[in-house]
């Protein structure tokens, strides 16, 4: 095994978390499971293949994932998500690598599906994250949505051959409704961060988002797929500025905690 733990934050993951389960299971035995209120009985699934289960408050991506680490057996840790799966070309580079340098954090190249197609171009054509680093140097920053590691000055960003491959959404409702849940998460982030949804940002950033990714980026050869993952970038874009405006022009006390908001649809 390798001396690495994988820590994984869940809710309600019982049709994806097994397939990742067991690719995981042939990295390492110290699997973290950090799950939040699941209804599905994805932690006895969990369980069942030996993780670690515990039952968290949700306090955010990034919050819940460094519980994760807190909890983790050893100090290199692999994050990932329950509909992320690790390829063998991965696993292979995993069991190879020395770790004997804790500043090392390893960014990780991902294969995504828009339900069974891999989407080859546009945004998700060229995606990688960093993913697998040492605790003791490296944290998540705690923010609502679009969580970032925080590294250290002297930190050495090097790529790892292998993919994760990343059942991103089941079918275009399902693309939707996340979109609209990350806007809403992203508005509060913004909101908090004293952003501002300019008329720029309002009417411009969503037609350039769906102009890159679909032009720019070739989304196009991806057929329908594409042209949906650039639409559904479009009103993702739009609808977390029109939020954001939203929460500006209510009262500060409606707006602190505020988590959902009515406006008009995309």
């Amino acid at each position: 095994m390798v001396p690495l733990s994988v820590v994984i934050i869940t809710k309600n993951e019982a049709a994806l978390i097994e397939d990742c389960i067991k690719r995981v299971r042939l990295i390492t035995d110290d699997i973290v499971v950090i799950d939040n209120d699941s209804t599905d009985g994805t932690p006895l699934i969990a369980s069942s293949y030996g993780c670690r289960v515990f039952q968290k408050n949700w306090d955010g991506y990034g919050a819940n994932k460094n519980k994760g680490i807190a909890q983790a057996r050893h100090n290199w840790i692999l994050s990932i998500d329950a509909d992320e799966v690790p390829d063998l070309k991965l696993i292979e580079s995993l069991h190879n690598l020395n770790f004997d340098k804790p500043n090392v954090v390893y960014d990780i190249k991902f294969k995504s599906y828009f339900g069974k197609k891999l989407i080859r171009f546009g945004n998700w054509g060229n995606d990688h994250h960093l993913r697998l680093f040492n605790r003791s140097l490296v944290k998540w920053g705690e923010t609502e949505v679009h969580e970032t590691l925080l590294l250290p000055p002297d930190a050495e960003v090097t790529s790892i051959a292998g993919h994760i491959h990343h059942h991103s959404v089941t079918d275009i409702e399902d693309f939707k409704r996340k979109a609209t849940h990350y806007a809403q998460l992203s508005a509060a982030k913004y909101y908090k961060a004293g952003k501002k949804a300019t008329f720029i940002k309002l009417y411009f950033s969503p037609a350039f988002g769906f102009l890159r990714n679909y032009i720019i980026r070739l989304g196009f050869l991806d057929g329908a797929e594409g042209l949906a993952i650039a639409r559904v970038i479009y009103k993702n874009t739009r609808l977390k500025y029109l939020y954001l405006k939203q929460y500006k022009d209510l009262p500060q006390k409606q707006t602190t905690y505020r988590k959902e908001l009515i406006i008009e649809q995309v």
